[in-house]
């Protein structure tokens, strides 16, 4: 490839709405191009970075008897009701009709498909287990598309769907897709990922987990604790709960707390600690007049996916802006009238005693109460978000919070779509059973920019040897030498015979300008042809993570080169 007929403009500015470096470093480069929100183009070099990880995740799916195929991107809603899911899936799937009124759906995520192409086809448990892949393009319509191609609408994604006669039989197929994951993120150069026990969300099933790239600047939190390895997304993360039950109950009392409303303001009115305080919040459920209410302690936040969980419905925050049952900020679980709700009480308020709760009319909270004695709580629920240096359950250590990027994740789906699809096979007895499914996805993009975010310096990006866009940079100083242009020519046809993936810095151009470019790109190797180095019959190697600065002769460069390339995939 010639760099002056490469598509993609390089720029030393960074681009205004970019947040984090990937989305920077790959706009700056010209890897990428944004098309509208969310939606992006992929130069020929992101290309290039995205094919080479498609095809190790291709040789990793099909090492573990993966069948690719392709399912449709547009799909009738009739399928999509066989689900159940047509209805509650909310805006991010993209509806439509077609010319003769019939409602479409854009493929977001394919367990339908993957359903209707296997169930006439697989019938017998003999055919089990079984495993359909694709690598396909996808568009949800996501509300707060971010960071270049971590967060976007369209996006290709690898997703895997397996079909099991048993649980045993699925959950040892699932360990091979673990096995299979952690081979990818390798071999793709990813060097800080972690899986994650996870909240299988609107994909359903009971077994799930998340590969997370550590990162500072990912959405997601993780739970980690350093002395036993737990591991766990925040949605589903568990700690051991403080029992915070004084020697001594004190009567109950209400008091006044004049405009006292927060958890901080109140403990510093009353002179308590904001564990000794009881927190409300109020959710509303999606397409419902129910209200639900939680009651956790004051120095604790609530986990929504934990909530979600428990109710089994979809949730909303509460406007109590026009409430006239619900005194925002004096809410309390004493004397509440309260119809058409569900109370939810934190498991950090069993046994509780001496706490602080609002008192349900303005300017007043009740001090002294003891959950046991005062208050009707039939069970508790842990829906609290775990804390930094929070108490691990399985060993007894310190938990630690880490933000990371999501960059594949596994369920065990159980029987939710093949039940509600009718999907069946005959067991050994000769009964029909629905098979059991299994759900892998990994989004290409989003690995790109995650390998970019984790793999970059002040100078530009720095790809692992397995996914460059190419191997080496081959770059002639002072081109205009009818000796150097003869040379670098020459190098670069050999370097193509010997199937290495070479970019020819064709341009007249200052040495400083070029090195810019290369380290923008950050390509693994730069072979430098000067009038220095050709004087003494030779050719300067240096690699982009700084590790090698050497010459080589001319002869025996490209044969350097293919060691230097073997060495490092």
């Amino acid at each position: 490839m010639l760099l002056s007929k490469l598509v993609g403009n390089r720029s030393k500015d960074n681009p205004s709405d970019a947040m984090i470096k990937s989305h920077a470093l790959l706009v700056r480069a010209g890897f990428i191009k944004l098309v509208a929100n969310g939606i992006w183009t992929l130069g020929t070099a992101a290309k290039r970075i995205a094919s080479k990880i498609e095809n190790i995740i291709r040789e990793e799916m099909n090492a573990i008897d993966g069948q690719e195929c392709t399912f449709p991107v547009v799909m009738p809603r009739e399928l999509w009701e066989e689900s159940g899911r047509y209805l509650t899936i909310g805006e991010e799937m993209v509806r439509f009709q077609d010319r003769n009124a019939r409602d479409l759906v854009l493929g977001m995520t394919h367990e339908e498909a993957a359903v209707h192409f296997a169930r006439d086809n697989v019938v017998s448990y003999q055919q089990l287990p079984c495993m359909v892949y694709q690598i396909q393009t996808k568009f949800r319509d996501e509300a707060r598309a971010r960071g270049g191609l971590i967060r976007v609408r369209e996006f290709t994604m690898k997703d895997a769907y397996s079909f099991h006669i048993s649980q045993e039989d699925l959950e040892r197929y699932y360990q091979k897709a673990y096995d299979a994951y952690t081979r990818i993120f390798q071999r793709i150069g990813m060097k800080n990922v972690v899986a994650v026990k996870s909240d299988s969300g609107m994909m359903g099933g009971s077994v799930s987990h998340e590969y997370m790239l550590l990162t500072p600047v990912g959405e997601d939190t993780i739970v980690l604790c350093p002395q036993c390895g737990y591991k766990a997304n925040m949605e589903v993360a568990e700690c051991v709960i403080d029992t915070l039950k004084d020697e001594v109950s004190a009567p109950k009392e209400e008091v006044f707390t004049a405009e006292a409303k927060e958890i901080s303001e109140v403990s510093a009115y009353l002179g308590v600690p904001e564990h000794k305080t009881i927190k409300a919040v109020s959710f509303q459920v999606k397409g419902e007049t129910t209200t639900v209410l939680c009651f956790i302690r004051g120095d604790l936040e609530v986990n929504e996916a934990k909530l979600k969980k428990i109710i089994r419905k979809d949730i909303v925050p509460s406007n109590l802006s026009d409430s006239d049952k619900l005194v925002a900020g004096n809410i309390g679980p004493i004397g509440l009238k309260l119809e058409d709700a569900i109370i939810i009480y934190d498991a950090s308020l069993k046994e509780a005693n001496n706490m602080v709760v609002g008192a349900n009319r303005e300017e007043y909270h009740i001090k002294g109460v003891d959950f046991a004695r005062d208050i009707e709580a039939k069970e508790y629920y842990d829906i609290a978000k775990v804390k930094s240096d929070a108490v691990c359950t399985k060993c007894g250590g310190k938990l630690h919070i880490n933000n990371g990027i999501e960059v594949g994740n596994i369920f065990q789906l159980g029987t939710k779509y093949t039940k509600a699809m009718g999907m069946t096979v005959l067991n050994k007895e000769g009964a029909s059973v629905n098979p059991i499914m299994g759900c892998y996805g990994i989004g290409v993009g989003r690995a790109l920019a995650s390998v970019a975010e984790e793999s970059c310096d002040d100078k530009g990006l720095c790809w692992p040897m397995s996914i460059a866009p190419w191997q080496v940079y081959l770059c002639p100083l002072r081109i205009d030498n009818e000796e150097v242009r003869a040379k670098a020519y020459e190098l670069y046809e050999e370097l193509k015979k010997a199937k290495v993936e070479v970019i020819f810095d064709d341009r007249e151009a200052s040495p400083g300008f070029k090195f810019s470019d290369c380290d923008l790109m950050g390509i693994p190797i730069r072979a430098v042809v000067s009038p220095r180095s050709l004087a003494n019959g030779e050719v300067e190697l240096q690699l982009r993570d700084g590790s090698l600065k050497t010459n080589v002769k001319y002869e025996e460069c490209i044969g350097k080169i293919k060691e230097i390339i073997e060495n490092r995939e």
